[in-house]
């Protein structure tokens, strides 16, 4: 199917952003993750891109293999435990740049969090960008993609590529290939809708030479200091940061607890970070937005649908990272439907019933 043929994505409330694919349900960053959460209504399918030993661009979240696959299982493998500093701390476990791709491939994905659904653990493998690319393309609409350059100090220290090219060239080179160009809804971008995000501002600043797609600066919890620049939070939240992040992104990317921070797991007063970031014209996607009680504040009573009307109506959010997307989507078709699937059928119901009203008047 040509990407002209294939329903556009939209643009006119909040993006639906499938972090990790739909995590909720399956294990993360696995195709069928992925497929579940364009399943459900996905604008974007969010992704974290590391490096294997071979150079191989894959999509896995932590550095370490321990979390959320079966590596402690494989007796080949028991030697492999090492540390190392990862973003300020020594880490040790087994990590995804001691590792070749086909090694990789042979691990098998589990749930991060033991209150999910295990039924699909050791159902799944670690998948490439390559094929998270594709599956986005192979969509029988248009669906974005989200990936993040994820821990580019850690992995340009271990990983090495021929010619001196960097973890982010080898990013960036991956989207060309599969077409990806284009600035924010320009026309190129809306057949192959992009964002991409780090939480380092030299990674960002790199690849803006290298791609006009847009990005976005992901900002940590408030004690956490940037892994490249050693930064605070309050120096990359300033205006005079934004002003300088801004000339090369399109929006921010804050832990949701940095914008309106909790006590006893009651929000707090508000910062004005949504508001200083409008100002700079940037976008704001915050994340993880997640069903369950335990990450869900007292103020919306255990129901995931207020905590979207209050992100959403009262913050004024221009996108969201959630753990379930087809519930942020159910929230969003019952409050701001699709007005492109109205049928004609029901757009000439409507413009009767306007001059029905003009006509009684």
């Amino acid at each position: 199917m040509k990407n002209e043929e294939k329903k556009p994505i939209q643009t006119f409330r909040p993006y639906n952003i499938a972090h990790r694919g739909s995590n909720g349900e399956i294990p993360e960053e696995t195709a069928a993750a992925y497929l579940r959460a364009i399943e459900e209504g996905a604008d974007f399918i969010e992704t974290d891109i590391l490096a294997s030993k071979d150079g191989a661009l894959i999509c896995f979240h932590d550095v370490t293999l321990d979390e959320t696959t079966d590596v402690a299982r494989h007796k080949e493998f028991a030697n492999r435990r090492r540390t190392y500093e990862v973003e300020w701390f020594n880490v040790t476990g087994w990590f995804v740049v001691d590792f070749t791709l086909e090694e990789l491939k042979t691990l098998k994905v589990k749930q991060r969090y033991s209150f999910r659904d295990q039924q699909y653990n050791g159902m799944f493998s670690i998948i490439t960008f390559e094929e998270f690319i594709s599956i986005a393309l192979d969509a029988d609409r248009t669906v974005g993609i989200y990936p993040e350059i994820k821990d580019p100090v850690f992995i340009n220290k271990h990983v090495k590529w021929a010619g001196g090219k960097k973890f982010e060239d080898k990013f960036v080179d991956t989207l060309l290939k599969y077409g990806y160009k284009g600035q924010y809804l320009s026309e190129n971008w809306l057949k192959q809708p992009l964002f991409i995000q780090s939480f380092a501002p030299t990674s960002i600043v790199h690849v803006s030479k290298l791609i006009d797609s847009p990005k976005v600066f992901l900002i940590d919890d408030i004690t956490v200091r940037t892994q490249d620049t050693n930064q605070s939070y309050w120096e990359i939240t300033s205006d005079d940061y934004l002003a300088y992040i801004g000339k090369y992104i399109v929006g921010l990317g804050p832990w949701k607890d940095t914008i309106i921070p909790a006590a006893g797991n009651y929000l707090m007063p508000p910062s004005d970070l949504v508001a200083r970031a409008h100002a700079h014209n940037l976008q704001v996607h915050p994340y993880t937005y997640r069903n369950e009680n335990q990450f869900l504040h007292f103020n919306f009573h255990q129901d995931p649908y207020a905590e979207y009307d209050f992100w959403m109506n009262t913050v004024g959010v221009d996108g969201l990272f959630t753990d379930f997307t087809g519930t942020l989507y159910r929230y969003q078709e019952l409050t701001s439907p699709h007005r492109k699937d109205e049928t004609a059928n029901s757009l000439l119901l409507k413009i009767s019933q306007m001059i029905s009203a003009y006509e009684g008047l």
